[in-house]
């Protein structure tokens, strides 16, 4: 038995749970929101079809509902606008969390948390802060999802599998976000001799492109908001995968969004770096040997961060 509450039945939150019932993640579904109504009929919408699916239930209610929880998943938080940044979100999502914290820790205190509303790694810092929950149990799921964004575009350039492709976001959830390319392999060749020992090399397009694709990660975001309004099909994926790794148990690398303590010169924030997931939540970080300039890098996300931090009311 696995049991998920989701906070917020908004298009991520609902989508979350459907997702969960399709990919068979946990065996009861609790949503919680504000709506009610909408909470309710997102969870009959999705349960109705669970008889195409692994077996779970799927329902809505208040914070008592939520006790015996393995996970707990907040999405709550005002939606990112067109043109509008994760950042410039802050304090109003801030104060959201303020008031959803301590009423679903007093009934899951056990529970993994998984940060999702953004923007992510100032709220995860802030659940660290008032929560009472220990740190372990505190994910952001971070730059999970621009992990996965960098890894089926260069999936596509390099013609390959994604699973093939060994390369990851750090950094803030965000425009300071960058690739340690250092670190970057492809079916065991490092990115930028990948290439040269490749089948059909004259199909593949790389030329160390390395800002494009940056800039595309960091831009796709806002390019589906604008198109559409907002995402939710591929975060909902992406914490999907955050929940299966932590009920897994076998230890899986993730660059989820956890509390720095010295690692690379960055202390007293969270961002994200490769983690180990497992169904402790964070065993621990994986200290990889960035070169200097990637080492800049995440130390200016982390001032990033802070410099938004230290303007808020998080008391």
């Amino acid at each position: 038995m696995s049991k998920i509450t989701i906070i917020g039945a908004g298009s991520v939150g609902s989508a979350i749970a459907n997702n969960m019932v399709t990919m068979g993640v946990a065996t009861e579904i609790l949503l919680i929101d504000v709506n009610r109504e909408k909470a309710f009929g997102e969870a009959l919408d999705i349960y109705q079809g669970v008889a195409f699916c692994s077996p779970a239930i799927v329902r809505s209610g208040d914070y008592p509902a939520a006790e015996g929880s393995d996970i707990v998943i907040i999405t709550s938080g005002i939606a990112r606008r067109p043109g509008q940044t994760r950042l410039e979100l802050t304090q109003t999502n801030v104060n959201i969390l303020k008031d959803i914290a301590p009423q679903i820790v007093k009934y899951a205190p056990n529970a993994i948390y998984i940060i999702v509303s953004n923007p992510v790694d100032v709220l995860t810092y802030l659940f660290h802060k008032i929560s009472g929950v220990p740190e372990n149990h505190i994910i952001g799921s971070g730059t999970v999802l621009d992990t996965a964004r960098l890894q089926s575009k260069l999936a596509k350039r390099l013609r390959i599998s994604p699973k093939n492709v060994h390369a990851h976001v750090y950094g803030e959830h965000g425009d300071s976000s960058f690739v340690p390319w250092s670190l970057a392999t492809i079916a065991n060749n490092h990115i930028d001799h990948y290439k040269e020992s490749a089948p059909n090399s004259e199909k593949i397009n790389w030329n160390r492109d390395y800002e494009e694709i940056e800039e595309f990660v960091r831009t796709s975001g806002a390019q589906v908001i604008k198109a559409k309004g907002a995402t939710f099909y591929a975060v909902a994926i992406a914490v999907c995968h955050i929940c299966k790794c932590i009920f897994s148990g076998a230890g899986t690398a993730l660059t989820v969004s956890t509390l720095m303590h010295g690692e690379y010169g960055v202390d007293d924030v969270c961002l994200s770096t490769l983690a180990i997931v497992d169904r402790d939540g964070v065993r621990g970080k994986i200290v990889n040997k960035l070169t200097d300039d990637e080492v800049a890098k995440l130390q200016k996300s982390a001032a990033k961060l802070k410099s938004v931090i230290s303007q808020l009311d998080i008391d």
